[in-house]
């Protein structure tokens, strides 16, 4: 049976300009090989120095609710081969309920909301304030049709230009992780695709650098 897999993360690299206001990761030589402390072994070690929303990231529950889920609690079962829905909205900047149609079709399901938005990355334009969101009644009807959890390819799920972020208490609040700045999205069919989204499961964190796919086994359904 043939298999398709479609990687969804940005990579991360050494001073990338990731969210506005965040420090860039830094990654260096711990040991270097030329001076790995063992005889005809020579080996590399990095140090990593980043915050948990770079690059690809999942946000848990603990990011906005301190008595919620953190990273290393998210239950596998909304991380692991959950079968994705996609919502296509590439131009609009506020997504409303309207491009969701039946919830039914949502429940369980890993909805994956495509803005395009990512063909910016790295850009100035990517980081600011014009980027693509939900509005919050598309959290509200999302808690309300039991998805596992919620993708865009945008800078954030939420509307940045204004103080208050609806999405992120709403969704968070009842437990659905967030995943923010996929990538990709053109490329994985409307349904049949299933998704894995994990994380390292580090404790007392709210959010966390991601390696996130899609896969389809057989024939999947197009666009």
């Amino acid at each position: 049976m043939s298999r398709a897999i479609v990687e969804l993360s940005h990579p991360v690299s050494d001073g990338m300009l990731t969210y506005p206001g965040l420090p860039v990761p830094r990654i260096t030589t711990a040991v270097a090989r030329d001076r790995s402390p063992l005889i005809d072994m020579a080996y590399h070690i990095a140090r990593v120095d980043m915050v948990g929303p770079t690059g690809t990231y999942i946000h848990a529950p603990f990011h906005f609710h301190a008595e919620g889920a953190d990273i290393a609690e998210l239950p596998l079962e909304r991380l692991f081969n959950v079968p994705i829905v996609m919502i296509r909205a590439p131009e609009l900047r506020a997504v409303g309920p309207d491009v969701l149609g039946d919830p039914a079709r949502l429940w369980g399901k890993a909805v994956l909301v495509h803005t395009g938005w990512s063909a910016g990355w790295g850009s100035s334009e990517y980081r600011g304030p014009a980027h693509p969101f939900l509005v919050g009644e598309v959290a509200e009807a999302l808690v309300a049709a039991n998805v596992a959890l919620v993708g865009i390819d945008s800078l954030d799920i939420d509307d940045t230009s204004l103080p208050t972020r609806p999405c992120h208490h709403t969704l968070l609040g009842a437990g659905i992780p967030i995943i923010e700045q996929m990538t990709n999205l053109d490329s994985v069919p409307d349904t049949g695709a299933k998704l894995v989204a994990l994380p390292a499961p580090v404790r007392g964190t709210g959010s966390f650098p991601l390696r996130v796919v899609a896969w389809t086994e057989g024939s999947a359904v197009g666009h």
